[in-house]
Order: structure tokens, then sequence, then C-alpha cells
């Protein structure tokens, strides 16, 4: 056996006062390690979930808090990238300093030179005084570069030269600056594609992923979906002193439907829906129609015959589990043991029995 496979993940959970969800995530490492097993540290606990895929790339971004090495950060808008490079700062040994974040894509491309480097006075028109830059701003510490892959050519072999010599000058300035900075990027391009394209340089590609760390989009780890749910619900309940709940049918429903943006979409839906919401559980009459649209659709191609349930993960359930909805159903329907077992074909003390094996009624 190849001992540098990856063999498996483990994450568990327990519950704390709050109703806050505490991740004691642990994971397995690979065989060569002696069969070892890391906790992830506290910062990035707050990247709420279980999944195998997440845990993975956790550990590799905790892995790469106790280097210097550069970071390159890959995932779909909403998935926490930037959850993810403030937690590799904070464990990291440079962890008192700065953390700097530059939005490569939302500054104009005349201006995003000025903003990183700086500029002296006079260098421009509107140059009134001398700019320190973003990278000067974190010497010590950590810029974080988001959306990298917009960051136009002329600016990447500046980049470049600033990972390879760890200096710059300002604009309109001769002064040679010495930086000292833990460089993490992040984008939700796919840089290998622009690469052909011509529009990123293979060079500076290869320096920025030393580490790279893939987080996956929320329909890659459905199964944490109620957790997250849970987790928004305690975050503003707190936040605005709001007692709310979402039956099963409804997390089933979110968990059906794939979030194109991702765990960014379902917080905001989870607090429109407590703040718009009427009583103290929220219905699957009060999602979105994109939503129970999907849901509908799901389980009428999987439920043709209506015989099929699901759990609230979205896997088919247990027999148990059918079960016990059917017998709420019909009581909920029927309104009595007799018209609930006449309709189920069963008798009225089956019903009753499996009603209290249930918990269905006292």
């Amino acid at each position: 056996m190849d001992e540098s496979k990856f063999i498996g993940i483990m994450a568990t959970y327990r519950e704390l006062e709050d109703g806050e969800v505490e991740d004691k995530q642990v994971l397995h490492l690979p065989a060569a390690t002696a069969n070892a097993k890391i906790e992830l540290s506290p910062p990035f606990k707050k990247m709420i979930g279980k999944s195998p895929m997440l845990i993975r790339a956790l550990w590799s971004a905790e892995k790469a808090a106790q280097t210097n090495s550069t970071v390159l950060i890959r995932g779909e808008s909403g998935t926490g990238k930037e959850l993810v490079a403030k937690a590799i700062h904070e464990i990291s040994d440079r962890q008192k300093n700065s953390f700097v974040r530059v939005n490569c894509g939302a500054i104009p491309a005349n201006l995003l030179e000025s903003e990183l480097f700086g500029h002296e006075q006079g260098a421009f028109t509107g140059a009134i005084r001398r700019k320190i830059g973003k990278f000067q701003q974190a010497s010590g510490g950590t810029i974080f570069l988001d959306e990298i892959g917009d960051m136009p050519l002329e600016m990447q072999v500046k980049l470049l030269r600033l990972i390879q010599e760890k200096e710059f000058e300002r604009v309109g300035g001769n002064e040679t600056i010495r930086c000292d900075v833990r460089i993490i990027a992040a984008t939700h391009r796919n840089l290998e594609e622009q690469i052909i394209e011509g529009s990123f340089r293979e060079d500076l590609y290869y320096r920025l992923n030393i580490v790279p760390v893939n987080l996956p989009a929320l329909r890659e780890r459905k199964e944490d979906i109620p957790l997250l749910c849970k987790h928004f619900m305690n975050k503003i309940k707190k936040l605005n002193n709001i007692d709310k709940n979402l039956d099963e049918e409804a997390i089933k429903a979110l968990v059906q439907y794939n979030w194109p943006g991702n765990v960014r979409e379902l917080e905001n839906l989870i607090e429109r829906l407590i703040v718009l919401s009427e009583g103290e559980t929220i219905t699957i009459d009060e999602l979105p129609s994109n939503i129970t649209n999907i849901y509908r659709v799901n389980y009428d191609k999987s439920n043709e015959n209506g015989l099929i349930n699901f759990d609230k993960n979205g896997q088919i359930a247990t027999l148990d589990q059918y079960e016990m909805e059917i017998i709420k159903y019909a009581l909920q329907r029927f309104k009595s043991f007799n018209a609930a077992a006449k309709a189920l074909g069963i008798t009225h003390k089956t019903v009753a029995f499996k009603a209290r094996k249930y918990n269905i009624i006292e």
C-alpha cells in the first residue's frame, strides 16, 4: 500500500449550552504519520461543517499556517475564502501583526498599483502627499489578495518581483523598500484556463500555488446544510432576540437546493426567513419558489408512486423513519386511530402502538 495515500477523515461534534455547535473536527492523517490525529484549531472551527472535503481543506490550511509559504485558496464565491485566510493568520507566527485585505477585482486597474505599493507626493495628478501602500501596511503580517484572477497583467509582473525579491518601489519613487509579508491569494476563477488564454502569468501561478487550499461548494457538502442552518439561526437569535426554527420538510428542501451563492446565500436566506416568518416554526411554504420547485421536482422524480421518503439530509430514510412519518401523517389527516387504521389497512391497536413508539402521542 502506498503510505503517502490519504486514508480518511473523521469529525465529531458536541452541543454547547448556548446552542452553538462546537466542531471537534478531527482528521486521520496519512498512514505515514503512524495513524496520528489532529484536531483543528479554534479559528478554523468558525467554518461550520463535518464533510470530508471541508475537513481536508481546513487541515491543509492549518498545516500551511505553520509556515511562511504562499497559499492559494480556491473556491466559488461565498465558500468562506476570507474566513480561512484570517484563520491562517490568527494561528501563524504573524498573528500579532496586521492582516490586510485587498480585493483585486474591486479596484480600478489604474489605481491598483498605488493601492498595493503606495505612491510619492506628486507621482501623478491628485497625489498631493505620500501614500503608504497595502504591502507596507502589512509588513510583518499577512496580506490577503482576494480575486487574484482579476489582477491586470502589468500588476502581475510587479507582484511576481515582490514575491521573488521581497522588495518594491512606490509609484513615482526611487527608494527600494524591503517587505517581509506573508501572501495569501484567493480566487473563484479557473487560473489554469486563464494561463492558456494569456490573462494570467504561469510563473506567478506557480509562485502563488505553493500550498493550495480547495474549498468545496455547498452543493458538494450537503450534509453540512442542517448544521449551518442551526448555526445561523442561533447567530441571528443572539443578534435580534428572535427564536425560530425550521421544520423537517423545509430542511429537506434546503438540502435539495444547489446553492449557487454557497454559504453566504444560505445565511442571507435564513436571516430573511427569520425576519419575515409569522410563526415560531418556518415551513416549506415560506421558502422561495426556486427552492421549493426544485425540491418537489426531485421528489416527484424519485417518488413517482409516493413510496420513497427522505430524511432531513436529503437521503433515503430508514423504514422506521418512513413508518413514523406515515403514521404521523395519517393521524393528522384522519384525526383518530380508527380512521387512520382504516386508511392504512392495519388495526387501530397497531396505529396506537406505533404512535406511542415514535412519541407521536403521549
